[in-house]
């Protein structure tokens, strides 16, 4: 029985390994209410005007110019056409660009009305560079310029020294003599499929609304238009998001020239001769840290996914069990400034609030493994009476007082935490390019583990790990057909196969958690035979 329930269990995990790396569904489209689907026409840029009327004679733009903004986290280039952001280069574990010229990024501030084409509005922007650090933690650019219909447009863009975030204001006034409807958007725009390998293109469009997250894989069908909290690109680590600050702020999604698609921030505003209209928004392009995102309501874009269950139960929400399972280990990097050191840890704080439940599972294989001649010895007696030789061997359990199901249990309980475990290490931007035991590269091979959100380039660690669940495995007290024992000794070698191309974080984890099992029932296999040896040696004196 119990190798029967061990057998479930570790197909059960392995399973839910392969559910959510390849048949994880892709999300449905967002519940009726305040969200709802776009016209297809509409976009969420200039790209809503069909039939463009003749606009007022303007002067020609002037030249672009551009700023730069340099702080610890990125390096940030923002142009005089819309204010937008030609380069955002994170300083992150490396150098991440969150921005590609023209297929990834913003498009810069854009005045629309029915019925005219328009493209982001030209502005004066002073300046060369804007430099912050521990001497200038924030610094503020100001871009000021008029439409061809006589607004007066002035954008401020926010920077601080400690933050991946560009805080925007902006400010229309109407200098016409007549009043004016306009709709202002902030849009972000991002291609159907990625490009180059070196950008960290999106992989799916998200939102919340009133705190429930939405998310679209499918970039090239996204339409929306709805009051929400924020919209944005997120990919596996890192996210690119549009917040509304001020009332009257819509997210907006729709389709862009050449196959693109942009997700933006809209307000439609009716302006009287001289009135002056202000919002505010910010923007967000960094890494998925949890603390970080949390801090702007942003924490919703990490998809810790879920544990299935029937569909009458709904599903077991992992951010429950995955966050803190972050924090723990942040907290632990915080002491050893190395997350492989952490990971270490946190599986060590695993086992020791398991502890319990693993000393009751395997007493109760023990208990099993000792009556089993008994059992045996029934079956055999009742061969030619299946239903009788049931009632027989649940009566003998029953006068051992041993539970069938004590050795399943305990491990059935622990399969969501270490569910969660698993999905918490798989979206841990904090393991990026962070090194465990790095010695240095020989033949362009890392030797040994120097980034532990990518695999063991020397495959010395699943091995390791297929080591050490072999021998739990031996260890393990047979409480079964002798064959089943024989069959669970496969496991090991599938288990190597499927973990060989998993992030070396995930692969230390479970491999430090098989050394900690040995070593666990090293121990209570000791401890019969001390007592055995006591009671033999008062036996003696006596």
């Amino acid at each position: 029985m119990e190798k029967r329930a061990i057998v479930a269990a570790v197909l059960m995990a392995a399973l839910l390994i392969i559910y959510q790396t390849f048949l994880l569904p892709t999300p449905a489209p967002p519940p009726k209410g305040d969200t709802q689907p776009a016209p297809p026409p509409r976009a969420a840029g200039p790209e809503a005007v069909r039939t463009p009327l003749p606009a007022p004679k303007s002067a020609p733009p002037p030249p672009e110019h551009t700023v730069t903004v340099d702080t610890p986290l990125y390096h940030a280039v923002v142009s005089s056409e819309g204010g937008k952001l030609q380069e955002w280069m994170l300083h992150y574990r490396g150098e991440k660009p969150l921005v590609a010229s023209g297929e990834l990024g913003p498009r810069g501030l854009i005045l629309a009305r029915p019925g005219v084409g328009v493209e982001p509005l030209p502005f004066r922007l002073e300046g060369d560079r804007l430099q912050l650090d521990d001497k200038q933690r924030d610094g503020t650019l100001v871009m000021t310029g008029q439409d061809a219909y006589g607004v007066r447009v002035t954008q401020t863009a926010r920077f601080t020294v400690d933050q991946y975030t560009v805080e925007l204001t902006v400010r229309l006034e109407n200098s016409r003599a007549t009043s004016q409807t306009i709709e202002v958007a902030l849009p972000w725009i991002a291609p159907g499929k990625p490009g180059d390998a070196r950008v960290q293109w999106p992989r799916e469009l998200v939102w919340q609304v009133d705190g429930t997250v939405h998310r679209q894989q499918d970039l090239k069908t996204a339409a929306l238009e709805t009051t929400g909290d924020w919209v944005g690109f997120d990919n596996l680590y890192y996210l690119s998001a549009l917040i509304p600050k001020s009332p009257g702020l819509k997210l907006v999604v729709g389709p862009e020239r050449e196959g693109k698609v942009a997700a933006a921030v809209r307000g439609s505003v009716t302006l009287a001769p001289g009135q002056i209209w202000e919002a505010q928004a910010q923007v967000y392009a960094g890494p998925k840290e949890y603390n970080r995102l949390r801090a702007y309501g942003l924490e919703g874009a990490i998809d810790f996914g879920g544990f299935p269950l029937p569909r009458r139960y709904g599903g077991l929400p992992m951010e429950w069990l995955g966050v803190p399972v972050l924090l723990v280990m942040n907290f632990f990097y915080r002491f050893t400034g190395n997350y492989g050191v952490a990971i270490i840890l946190l599986t060590v704080i695993t086992k020791v609030l398991f502890f319990p439940l693993t000393v009751k599972s395997m007493t109760s294989m023990k208990k099993m493994q000792a009556i089993q001649p008994q059992a045996n010895a029934v079956r055999a007696k009742y061969k030619s009476d299946p239903q009788r030789a049931q009632r027989e061997t649940l009566e003998l359990y029953r006068r051992e007082g041993v539970n069938p199901l004590g050795g399943c249990l305990p491990m059935v309980i622990q399969i969501p935490i270490f569910y969660a475990l698993y999905i918490a290490l798989s979206v841990a931007v904090e393991l990026q390019n962070a090194p465990f035991i790095c010695v240095g590269r020989l033949f362009g091979v890392d030797l040994w583990i120097c980034d532990l959100a990518a695999q063991d380039p020397t495959y010395i660690l699943p091995i390791l790990m297929g080591v050490t669940m072999f021998v739990q495995q031996k260890m393990t007290p047979t409480t079964g057909d002798p064959r089943q024992a024989k069959m669970m000794l496969v496991m090991p070698f599938i288990f190597t196969f499927m973990f060989l191309n998993l992030p070396s974080g995930l692969v230390l984890y479970w491999t430090v958690s098989n050394a900690l099992q040995i070593l666990q029932q090293h121990l209570m296999n000791r401890s019969p035979a001390r007592v055995a040896r006591r009671e033999a040696k008062d036996a003696a004196r006596a």
